[in-house]
């Protein structure tokens, strides 16, 4: 079974995602942007959601989890929690 690890910054909407996602690409921390930004109790921890395997989180977040490149930042991903920026960092 494939299995990945990610973490991820959820906020409430779209415009907050794509600032935020321009600070991390601009080289701020990501870790460090979570913790101050995300809504997701992940946030205290850079946002890290540990292991998982396919089916474990909602569709759109597998999708993106299960196909994008490692090591990229992913979003506006847009689920029924809000919007997340999501980056896979391993995949096996």
């Amino acid at each position: 079974m494939t299995v990945a690890t990610a973490r991820h910054i959820l906020v409430d909407t779209e415009a907050q995602c794509e600032a935020l996602k321009a600070e991390i690409e601009g080289g701020a921390d990501f870790a460090e942007v979570a913790k101050e930004h995300s809504s997701c109790p992940s946030g205290r921890n850079g946002g890290d959601l540990g292991e998982f395997g396919p089916g474990m989180m909602v569709p759109e977040f597998d999708k993106v989890v299960f196909s994008a490149e490692v090591g990229t930042v992913q979003g506006p991903v847009k689920t029924q929690f809000g919007y997340h920026l999501l980056e896979v960092t391993s995949r096996s």
